[in-house]
């Protein structure tokens, strides 16, 4: 039997096959969540205007200290109609339009003020206060790359900047289908030997999380038509994921149903745990990914497969998992010949660093014991085990 392929090895495998989908115009407001497909470029500058850092006086920074009438009175928005004068003040909102005349301003409460009048006791460097106009970004700046999903961060930039529509690439476009005899819907009678369908929630939820649309396919029974009607319907969208079916079992159908239906595979078993079966092909620019049928091995495999592939989709730059560092607050056995995967529940040490303790419960069928974890700790290969303490490697579960 072939030898099983590296974690890093079958995600480049499935990175090399993705092709970007389309783009198309969203309006900002519509844009979160989305990858940028094109640079976005300011349209004015910002601010577009010398503004206040400060409630305060705008002043010129020659006359401090000293005794000076308040002459006029600018909120924001609401600029001065005239420039302002040697020996003269202007009281000015945060934001407000530094008029034309003053290079300062002093902040309230280092004036004394007596009604019409500030007296300002200290000399003040000239520009103190003051935001230029384009000291962010001027007009024609980049405000974000291509290949960045955009955040309140990044909308909030873009709105600033004066754009209103950006270029996204388009949203993909995924089938989900759980495959067993054995399935049944939660609220459903089961009889013996069945099981309450839970990978197809599962996966749709993990793909809309990463910004697909979803079709759910009804689960199928272990009979050829059925599947071959089933993953029919799921080829014809941008992404196929299947959960059970694609081991070496006689009502394991999904492999080979989809070769007859053009399916290209790429790979067939990795050396993870749990996922270890997971399979990848292409049929045009259709990717087609057939999970394992154990919840804990889907939830697994697909943040690192198929995740990585719908964020390719969309265009964004890094699409890898973003594995950071912790260290384990229990000993944990490693696998000698394959990656492991340890649900764990995060916190924080008390210097700051991530603290991970492994679950009991590591078994790839304990869905139940998972959904106390909030993190994936990446266990390397090896012999033996990791200490207490020992420095790894975790992925973040949403």
């Amino acid at each position: 039997m072939a030898e099983l392929l590296t974690l890093e090895e079958a995600q480049r495998l499935v990175l090399e096959r993705v092709e970007a989908l389309p783009s198309e115009p969203v309006p900002l407001d519509q844009a979160a969540g989305r990858v940028l497909a094109e640079a976005a470029w300011a349209v004015v500058d910002l601010p577009p205007f010398p503004s206040s850092a400060m409630d305060g006086f705008a002043v010129r920074a020659a006359d401090t200290p000293g005794s000076l009438p308040v002459v006029f009175r600018i909120a924001a928005g609401r600029p001065s109609p005239a420039a302002l004068g040697a020996g003269e003040a202007m009281e000015i909102s945060t934001g407000g339009v530094v008029p034309d005349g003053a290079d300062t301003v002093v902040p309230v409460e280092h004036v004394v003020e007596n009604e019409n009048t500030i007296e300002i006791r200290e000399t003040v460097a000239e520009g103190a206060n003051v935001r230029p106009r384009g000291g962010d970004l001027r007009a024609g700046d980049e405000v974000v790359s291509a290949g960045t999903l955009l955040g309140a961060a990044q909308l909030g930039a873009l709105a600033a900047a004066g754009i209103a529509e950006v270029a996204c690439g388009a949203v993909p476009r995924a089938a989900v289908l759980a495959t067993g005899t054995e399935l049944r819907q939660p609220g459903e009678p089961l009889a013996p030997g069945e099981v309450y369908e839970a990978n197809g929630l599962i996966l749709e939820t993990q793909l809309r999380s990463a910004g697909a649309e979803v079709e759910r396919l009804a689960a199928v029974a272990d009979d050829e038509d059925a599947h071959r009607e089933a993953l029919a319907r799921g080829l014809q969208h941008d992404l196929l994921v299947t959960s059970g079916g694609v081991s070496v079992g006689p009502h394991d159908l999904v492999r080979a149903i989809e070769a007859e239906l053009g399916v290209d595979e790429v790979f067939w078993r990795v050396a993870v745990k749990p996922g270890k079966p997971v399979s990848f092909g292409v049929r045009g620019r259709t990717l087609v990914f057939g999970l394992p049928g154990n919840p804990v091995s889907s939830l697994v495999a697909f943040e690192l497969f198929v995740r990585p592939a719908v964020l390719a989709l969309q265009g964004l730059t890094e699409p890898r998992p973003r594995f950071e560092p912790g260290r384990l607050t229990a000993a944990a056995a490693r696998n000698p010949g394959r990656d492991q995967l340890v649900r764990a529940r995060s916190r924080a040490g008390a210097d700051g660093a991530v603290e991970l303790e492994p679950l009991a419960g590591q078994e790839s069928h304990m869905i139940g014991s998972a959904a106390g974890a909030d993190a994936l700790v990446l266990l390397p290969r090896g012999e033996g085990e990791l200490a207490a303490g020992a420095p790894v490697r975790y992925l973040r579960l949403a």
